[in-house]
């Protein structure tokens, strides 16, 4: 196990490969754990980081930093003392909302942003997750009833402080992502399972009019976990992303990929 100390603080994080950069942040449900397919899988071509947000996975629970903001905070703590520059970030949910405030927060520090199942808006987060009162860890009563159950994702569920999910949930209960989309110039690609109950998948109207550098996947068969459930299908959009992020339309549409641009 990686750890780092910021601000008098434990912050656990792994990293896989060698050469540029590329980040990882996770989701209300689990920790980084289930990104590993995906960061061995980058790991020929990059140096893949991943790390536990606080109240979450290994890292230290302290309830005053469970938010949006203080996540931003910490991922700006982490790549300094990490010294990485400018990095491309794969923010799942609760990850991508803090990749898009930490890109608008430091744009000079985002080469490239994806995000998957992330809610455009706060009314798109299941009563499942945004009337969870931060007792007993939601995982226990979301994983295997209304999700599919990863061992990835299992392994790690039970580390996670309830009141990490409550707070940051609360944090960002009048989301309204869609207007900061106008503000970001950078490439931007908005994957979603269309499955999944717990992220509502946005109206193609919504998709469709969001601003020239966003562009949008939709993994029919997918639900929470487009990166477990079709992980080389998952993989093969990142790395072209990653690879593409001047040229779009070499970006290879597979059938089993919805994809909706301007």
């Amino acid at each position: 196990m990686s750890a780092i100390i910021l601000e008098s603080s434990l912050v656990h994080y792994e990293a896989l490969g060698r050469g540029k950069p590329l980040l990882f942040l996770h989701d209300w449900l689990g920790s980084w754990r289930y990104w590993v397919p995906t960061m061995v899988d980058m790991s020929s071509s990059y140096r893949a980081y991943a790390l536990d947000f606080w109240g979450f996975g290994d890292s230290d629970k302290i309830a005053t930093r469970y938010s949006v903001g203080g996540y931003v905070a910490q991922l700006e703590l982490f790549m300094d003392q990490m010294g990485i520059g400018k990095v491309p970030v794969i923010g799942h949910g609760l990850g991508g909302i803090v990749g898009v405030n930490f890109a608008l927060a430091h744009p000079d520090r985002v080469e490239q942003l994806l995000t998957v199942n992330m809610p455009l808006l706060g009314s798109d987060i299941a009563r499942s997750l945004s009337g969870f009162s931060g007792g007993e860890n939601p995982a226990k009563s979301i994983l295997g009833r209304r999700l599919k159950s990863y061992e990835e994702v299992d392994m790690e569920a039970a580390k996670t402080d309830g009141k990490a999910v409550a707070q940051s949930v609360q944090s960002v209960k009048d989301l309204d992502l869609i207007d900061l989309f106008y503000e970001m110039d950078l490439p931007t690609l908005l994957v979603y399972g269309r499955e999944d109950p717990i992220i509502q998948t946005p109206e193609e109207s919504i998709l469709e009019d969001l601003d020239y550098n966003v562009y949008s996947f939709i993994f029919n068969n997918s639900q929470h976990y487009p990166m477990l459930e079709e992980t080389s299908k998952f993989n093969r959009l990142l790395r072209d992303f990653l690879i593409n992020q001047d040229n779009w339309d070499a970006i290879e549409v597979k059938d089993e990929w919805k994809r909706r641009m301007r």
